[in-house]
């Protein structure tokens, strides 16, 4: 959780990334995942599901969730969630609140017509209801909800606030039961991915759980970057040559080490270095014309900071 002074440009970028990120996770239930049913974990995932056994807006029943568990969460685990994880919340379901009296729950995304229903803006089983029809695409707007909710959620972690919500839950059960946070956190949204079975058709749970995977993905770009750098360590009996192939050729320092091999207990000498995606693919070939039974390590990196990559900014 960061923390910046009031009303300073940090404060004001922080704070505009929980509202873009909560105006997008609104659209992105209210207009892609609520219509197709789906349910991919968190209040409003649970919140579809009510929704559409027993009609409700979608913000009233997680926000009736939200309040109670943002209040538990506190007294249990005390106040960590911070004032942008409560900002959030509210933004959600105002947005949400919006989107339904104005937009209702039509789908955007279909692969024909919608008929004309009694109920203005109504999900499938609200069109189903009323006489009215709509071919579905699951698959393309399964996969625009993921990018749409993987962009929302991961502007909000990156502005500092957490999801609050289901999360809350996860957290607590963490302090009682010493189980992992992530694996909690998979066992919540699961549960409450499961009961969109109870709306009868077996696809919808799959679907979610493919949303969850993309937003996942997406999340991890917004918040941590595209994995662009390369960290390799590299053993080679022509040690030298590398080297200055290295620093000759890309232009790139690293760290000379020297290590005991396991095998056959000699010293060696590896080469530690940090290099771009494309100057790994130079990399490699020189290596392989220098020494084809060199031992390289490679891993990927999200972020490099210092000299000659991104430079070292306070948060």
């Amino acid at each position: 959780m960061t923390k910046e002074k009031i009303f300073s440009k940090q404060w004001f970028y922080s704070y505009f990334l929980v509202f873009i990120g909560s105006l997008l996770f609104a659209v992105g239930d209210v207009m892609f995942v609520n219509p197709y049913l789906m349910a991919p974990g968190g209040t409003y995932g649970l919140s579809n599901v009510l929704n559409a056994i027993w009609p409700w807006k979608i913000s009233l029943y997680a926000i009736c969730m939200d309040i109670p568990l943002l209040i538990i969460g506190t007294l249990i685990l005390g106040p960590k969630f911070g004032v942008k994880t409560v900002v959030s919340t509210i933004l959600i379901f105002c947005f949400t609140f919006l989107l339904e009296m104005f937009w209702g729950y039509t789908p955007l995304i279909h692969d024909g017509a919608i008929m004309a229903t009694p109920i203005e803006g109504a999900n499938m089983v609200e069109i189903a209801n009323n006489g009215g029809w709509f071919i579905p695409d699951y698959f393309l707007n399964t996969v625009v909800a993921g990018i749409i909710y993987g962009l929302a959620i991961g502007l909000v972690f990156k502005s500092g606030a957490t999801s609050g919500g289901s999360d809350i839950i996860s957290m607590i059960l963490h302090k009682y039961t010493k189980i992992s946070l992530g694996t909690l956190v998979l066992i919540v949204d699961s549960a409450i991915t499961l009961t969109s079975l109870s709306l009868g058709d077996f696809r919808l749970p799959i679907y979610s759980i493919i949303l969850i995977f993309i937003e996942s993905k997406v999340i991890d770009i917004v918040v941590e970057g595209v994995k662009s750098y390369k960290t390799i360590f590299i053993v080679s009996d022509k040690y030298e040559e590398v080297r200055q192939m290295i620093i000759n050729d890309l232009e790139r320092g690293g760290t000379c080490m020297k290590g005991i091999g396991m095998y056959n207990g000699k010293e060696r000498n590896f080469i530690y270095t940090t290099v771009s995606r494309r100057e790994f693919t130079h990399l490699k070939e020189q290596i392989y014309d220098i020494d084809p039974d060199a031992f390289i390590n490679v891993i990927d990196s999200n972020e490099i900071l210092g000299n000659g990559f991104k430079a070292i900014k306070k948060e």
